[in-house]
């Protein structure tokens, strides 16, 4: 008895610590998946290099490798409860709040646009509940993802989501100055729930959401957020399906 007991309560605490929220089917491991390739080859490489030359040689392998690992981390992450919310895509900093043209559903929109840094988690989330009705790639250059003209010339993926109350919100991938690969596993049909992780950017980009003009901002230009906890906005009455 004393045994089941151990086994468990080593399983639930294995369990909180691999996997995410059960609205994702998707099991986080702390490392991602897409930087399992690259963690294992650059701590090879530092340990072979240790091992050959000693840690003098070593050390600098080593910090890289650590770099490596700290870009690719994925950690759960708890989704509020209100349905209503719209949640931060990503990990990282508001650099835009403003009216603008959602240039794929060709309308006046909210726009939020979140930086990430080489220093932030880059998995991507859904920011709400719903079915992607269209998907749209782009390719094109890599300027800086800060600066607002990253959003109409890099390269870019955009998903249009469409939640149960009709509110049409617009989430689009933008590659960076450095970021060269965008990954989408989201496919027009599909039903993601917010906070769900359906997409990477390796290595600095920015994630730029549109909404209805009548949401409701709920972080400012400088802010820091975290993808799937922080709400960025709340949607309008009338898109929530409420009388």
């Amino acid at each position: 008895m004393k045994d089941e007991r151990r086994d468990s309560a080593l399983h639930a605490f294995t369990h909180s610590l691999f996997t995410a929220n059960a609205v994702s089917d998707y099991p986080h491991p702390i490392i991602a998946r897409e930087g399992w390739p690259f963690v294992a080859v650059s701590v090879a490489g530092a340990a072979l290099v240790t091992g050959w030359a000693g840690w003098g040689w070593g050390l600098p392998l080593w910090l890289v490798a650590a770099f490596v690992v700290q870009f690719f981390r994925d950690p759960p992450r708890r989704i509020p409860d209100d349905p209503h919310a719209v949640l931060s895509p990503a990990d990282g900093r508001v650099v835009s709040v403003e009216r603008a043209r959602d240039p794929y559903l060709e309308r006046d929109a909210l726009k939020m646009s979140v930086f990430m840094n080489v220093f932030n988690a880059h998995s991507n989330r859904s920011p709400v509940d719903g079915e992607v009705r269209n998907r749209w790639y782009h390719a094109g250059r890599f300027v800086n993802a800060s600066l607002a003209k990253a959003s109409l010339e890099n390269e870019r993926n955009a998903l249009w989501i469409r939640t149960a109350g009709g509110a049409d919100v617009t989430c689009v991938q933008v590659a960076g100055l450095i970021a060269r690969r965008i990954l989408c596993y989201a496919s027009v049909g599909q039903h993601l729930a917010r906070g769900e992780r359906y997409g990477f950017i390796r290595f600095g980009s920015r994630l730029d959401v549109y909404l209805p003009l009548a949401a409701v901002s709920k972080s400012s230009v400088g802010d820091r957020v975290y993808a799937a906890e922080t709400v960025l906005a709340e949607l309008p009455q009338a898109a929530r399906g409420e009388r």
